[in-house]
């Protein structure tokens, strides 16, 4: 434990200026996901809505930044901006070793819940981990909650997938094919035998031999993402909807919700590091059917 923390005291130092501009990166897409999401509220019968923002400081060490929306467009959305290090628990990292030992993690998190059942959940989350080592994570993920768009060949899929295939382009190390395999596997509901949605891409343990490239990589994923959201949005913001297809949104969110209950590494990792429990189950959609 004590060699351990030795290494991880000299990485931290060493990662002043990459953890820095992380940081900056994740507070810069979280002001642009507030500022576009609550756009579509100005215009709505809620106009008044705009996101509930909670500054939280976790008693171990670190802190962040809650961000809940609840509109009329946008039924429930979660931005979440967090800092948070100490003593990482056993098992909070699916690799980790059985002993505890130190870490330094900062990321962003959102999660986006729509009223109308043609526009699509979604999820994207990023983040940079500093323990005897330091890495990039995160994924970006699409769920169509109607059956007739419950599928990779559906316009808004293809047209999300276009925006992340783009966004890995841009160095040889991030393989789009290889990630979004990750996302398939990674967000399959096991005990129904189905996938949450319809994927998108997943990365964990992302280092290359420039920070700066790294870094360049997760800003272009999460500005991708908006953009692809934004298009998805507008082409689907003045469909109307039967009961029977809200009934259908209600049912797909049961999926969401077991998903994220049962194997979500990220609740796990926020529960297991004592982070906020508002952020962390802002995920749960507000309104479900089984």
């Amino acid at each position: 434990m004590k060699y351990q923390k030795k290494i991880h005291e000299k990485i931290l130092k060493d990662t002043i200026p990459i953890r820095g501009e992380a940081q900056t990166i994740f507070s810069n897409l979280r002001d642009n996901f507030c500022t576009t999401l609550e756009t579509y509220e100005t215009n709505s019968v809620s106009a008044n809505q705009t996101f509930q923002i909670n500054e939280w400081v976790r008693k171990d060490g670190g802190g962040g930044i809650s961000s809940i929306l609840r509109g009329s467009i946008i039924e429930k959305a979660g931005v979440h901006l967090s800092t948070v290090y100490g003593v990482l628990p056993a098992g909070a990292l699916s690799d980790q070793k059985s002993e505890a030992m130190d870490f330094w993690a900062s990321g962003i998190s959102v999660i986006i819940h729509p009223s109308s059942p043609f526009i699509p959940s979604a999820h994207l989350n990023l983040r940079m981990i500093v323990t005897d080592k330091y890495w990039f994570g995160g994924g970006a993920d699409l769920t169509p909650m109607l059956k007739i768009k419950r599928s990779e060949k559906d316009k808004d899929t293809v047209l999300f997938h276009k925006y992340l295939k783009t966004a890995c382009e841009s160095s040889p190390q991030y393989n789009y094919n290889k990630f979004k395999k990750n996302c398939d596997t990674y967000f399959h509901i096991e005990h129904r035998n189905e996938n949450r949605g319809t994927g998108g891409i997943f990365f964990d343990n992302c280092q290359s031999k420039d920070p700066n490239t790294d870094l360049s990589f997760l800003k272009k994923v999460g500005q991708n993402f908006i953009c692809a959201y934004k298009e998805i949005i507008e082409s689907n913001i003045d469909k109307t909807w039967t009961e029977s297809e809200k009934d259908e949104q209600l049912h797909f969110r049961g999926r969401y919700v077991e998903f994220n209950l049962m194997y979500d590494k990220g609740t796990l990792f926020g529960l297991k590091t004592g982070g906020n429990i508002d952020s962390i189950l802002s995920s749960l959609p507000p309104l479900v059917r089984w």
